[in-house]
């Protein structure tokens, strides 16, 4: 007995719907030097939208034909039209900002945050360079940080949450929201014995603070930076320093929160001062505290949700924008978390 052909909704044969679903496509980017800048050196970003997106790409000139589902397509052209896009802004474009696109046009692993569009992505805009969202988190976090005085941006490593966190930071003081900018960890090893550091105050603390600079120099001129730091104007303390002290007319940012302690947490929070904006980043996962010490990062998370004013964002490793191994690490270690809370 021959068996009938499986049918759709419109009463056709499946695989005609599945052809019906596919799509071709074709782009064209009226700027040939800025369309050789949107494929990349080798087609490379082309590359990248086929691996992730599912379509096949074909380049010619300032022409670029898609071929897939209709939906793949349709991702396809909304990255490759926003990132012409910042190319004509005169934005640099590269594999980790396609990849940044990709992310947020296909909401791979995310929660399904409402989003504007990739053209409506929150930027931070500095004299050096423009930071564009590259997660819904980090759209979400950017957000948080023009609505709210006080933000948390708490998540695994790679996520984004402290460079974004200085980027704004840099932003509000050379726009003149702020008239200092304050940046601040907390002194406590990861794992190792640093032991008595030579040289000055300055000198000492540097190392546990070196990944704040390092951000703040990607975002601002070098010279600014340092012209920042002679005068004041920019101050990089531990957080032991910050006691005592009421940071007003400033942006604050305390990194690495997770090794705080409650009391330690309370105190900075306490800092707050009139005209100021205040972000806490940290990684409950990777807590340095001395056995029998509790981190006061959690505990202020839970103490300050829902209160007015203050703004949190909670990354994953799907947020995670450094090389994708680092993704899969942090994914292997979260799992193993997840078994030994099981047991």
């Amino acid at each position: 007995m021959m068996m009938a052909a499986r049918t759709g909704p419109n009463h056709l044969p499946e695989e005609a719907i599945s052809y019906a679903r596919m799509a071709d496509r074709t782009l064209t980017f009226e700027d040939n030097r800025l369309a050789s800048a949107l494929f990349g050196q080798f087609d490379e970003h082309l590359a990248l939208i086929e691996q992730k997106l599912g379509v096949e790409t074909s380049a010619r000139g300032n022409h670029v034909n898609l071929s897939g589902s209709a939906e793949a397509c349709a991702n396809a052209a909304d990255v490759l039209e926003s990132l012409y896009s910042r190319l004509r802004k005169g934005e640099h474009v590269g594999l980790a900002d396609v990849d940044g696109a990709i992310r947020v046009a296909s909401r791979t692993g995310i929660d399904q945050k409402p989003l504007p569009g990739l053209a409506g992505l929150a930027q931070i805009t500095t004299r050096r360079r423009t930071i564009t969202a590259r997660s819904a988190n980090q759209d979400a976090y950017i957000r948080q940080l023009e609505a709210c005085d006080l933000v948390f941006g708490v998540g695994p490593a790679g996520t984004g949450k402290t460079y974004i966190a200085v980027a704004y930071a840099a932003a509000l003081l050379e726009r003149g929201a702020v008239d200092r900018l304050i940046l601040s960890r907390p002194a406590v090893e990861a794992g190792e014995r640093l032991g008595f550091l030579p040289g000055d105050m300055k000198e000492k603390v540097d190392p546990y603070l070196r990944p704040l600079y390092d951000a703040l120099y990607d975002v601002m001129a070098p010279e600014k930076v340092e012209r920042g730091i002679a005068n004041n104007i920019i101050e990089i303390a531990p957080l032991a320093f910050m006691r005592g002290r009421t940071l007003a007319h400033a942006a604050v940012i305390l990194d690495e929160a997770q090794n705080c302690t409650a009391m330690q947490m309370k105190m900075f929070l306490t800092r707050l001062g009139e005209g100021s904006k205040m972000i806490i980043t940290g990684d409950p996962s990777q807590i340095d505290l001395p056995d029998g010490q509790k981190s006061g990062l959690p505990e202020a998370l839970g103490l300050l949700d829902g209160v007015e004013g203050v703004g949190e964002t909670r990354f994953t490793a799907q947020d995670v924008v450094r090389h994708p191994l680092v993704q899969r690490i942090v994914d292997a270690y979260d799992a193993r978390d997840a078994e030994r809370r099981k047991t």
